[in-house]
């Protein structure tokens, strides 16, 4: 399967932003208010350190409310994932969400994610560095209560012979204010 390029990903975050910005400058007080009060920032932070290893991952994201029942967004993934003496890791990229609640305790989710990935390997090893894109597209679903999500996704796209991820099955918590 072809990966999407980073112009592919450009052009996807410049159009959802588009749209995010594409509010009428001579809209009414009110309506601004309402358009903020369907935006919703969350995102996931993550540190694991242990015996000469390090893992820290910032995520930062942010949806639109459209309705009760569909949301959609955009977010951004780093991290570094250090295993001494073996290698050293970057990943990064964006991510575009949709979510759908059918009831308000589910939540089902769509979420394309495109990372950028970075593996040095220390030098004493006979490994040459791996630069490559890893496309995931996961859906899920999870119980919802009040802004906090548990849940499982699935990428469909998983290749356990060049994949970021160990496994295509995640578990996740999701939550947005």
């Amino acid at each position: 399967m072809k990966l999407l390029n980073i112009n592919h990903i450009t052009k996807i975050v410049f159009v959802v932003g588009l749209f995010f910005c594409s509010k009428d400058l001579k809209a009414q007080e009110n309506e601004d208010i309402d358009f903020w009060n369907r935006v919703h920032f969350g995102g996931g932070l993550g540190v694991g350190i242990g015996s000469n290893y390090t893992n820290i991952a910032l995520a930062p994201s942010v949806i639109y409310d459209f309705n009760q029942y569909i949301s959609a967004g955009i977010a951004l993934q780093g991290s570094y994932v250090r295993d001494k003496n073996f290698y050293e890791s970057y990943m990064y990229g964006p991510s575009l969400i949709v979510l759908g609640n059918p009831i308000p305790q589910i939540q089902l989710s769509a979420e394309l994610e495109q990372l950028r990935v970075n593996v040095n390997y220390d030098d004493d090893l006979d490994f040459p560095n791996d630069n490559f894109w890893n496309t995931a597209l996961f859906l899920g679903a999870g119980y919802r209560t009040n802004n906090v999500t548990i849940g499982v996704r699935y990428n469909v796209l998983h290749d356990s012979d060049r994949n970021v991820y160990s496994d295509a099955l995640m578990p996740f918590v999701r939550v947005y204010f």
